[in-house]
């Protein structure tokens, strides 16, 4: 099917439908210059080994080497913008054609770009928590501690090792992703967003829904499932299926 065809069909589903989640993954964010993990070639993962980087061991193992392992491309999520797609898709919740965002993202891009309904399934980085006490600070407390020297960055309250809201590898779901699983039922339409669908349980959600629309550069394992397959970049896709729509695009901020 011709490009333009598949973006009617998009705009057309997604008119249809009276309930339509998106599910985003690493992909959404990289015209944001945030790096991909698992592109062949690019990914992060295919330089460093994950369950030895970001896992909840190593942070137990060697905190101090986790953050100088992982601390500067968490503050490049911190400092990114949201792009096109980012803010289509809040455009589309405004609009009511559009539910939520559940996403994989810990970038914050969503929120940032005005999404009111997002499930952050892997947490974020707006706030890190004391392993000890439990106690709560903003992400900025935690690189600000870095930056002057201290690593690992510890609990004003009691010392204990600070660690970012996030789930690392090893780590339990969250609420989040509790309530995705919930608020999916009845899911007439999920648009896939820039994930290889290779990370699960979060890989296992477009299949609750009735149908599924994958956009991705690259293939996955469930394109022969998926309703409708578009490899292209997500901001070129959201950028024309709103012109299709007839809706405005915010100017990226």
């Amino acid at each position: 099917m011709p490009y333009q065809e598949q973006i009617k069909t998009l705009a057309r589903m997604i008119k249809e439908s009276t309930k339509t989640l998106a599910l985003t993954g690493a992909g959404i964010s990289t015209e944001s210059g945030i790096p991909d993990f698992r592109t062949p070639g690019t990914g992060l993962w295919e330089k460093i080994d994950p369950i030895k980087a970001a896992s909840l061991s190593a942070l137990r193992r060697d905190p101090a080497a986790f953050y100088q392992t992982n601390l500067e491309r968490w503050t490049v999520f911190q400092n990114a913008s949201p792009n096109q797609a980012h803010l289509a898709l809040a455009q589309l919740e405004k609009q009511h054609l559009l539910l939520g965002v559940i996403t994989q993202n810990v970038d914050g891009l969503h929120v940032k770009a005005g999404s009111a309904k997002v499930w952050e399934v892997h947490g974020h980085l707006r706030t890190v928590r004391c392993m000890d006490c439990r106690a709560s600070y903003p992400f900025t407390h935690l690189t600000e501690k870095f930056k002057s020297g201290e690593n690992p960055p510890r609990c004003l309250q009691c010392s204990g090792i600070l660690r970012p809201d996030i789930v690392l590898f090893e780590d339990q779901m969250n609420e989040d992703f509790f309530q995705a699983t919930q608020v999916i039922s009845g899911c007439q339409l999920m648009l896939v967003v820039g994930t290889s669908l290779t990370v699960y349980p979060v890989a296992g959600l477009p299949e609750v829904a009735k149908q599924f629309i994958i956009i991705n550069r690259t293939p996955t394992p469930l394109d022969s499932s998926a309703a409708l397959v578009i490899n292209e970049s997500a901001g070129r896709v959201f950028t024309d299926l709103m012109a299709e729509l007839g809706l405005p695009l915010p100017a990226d901020n």
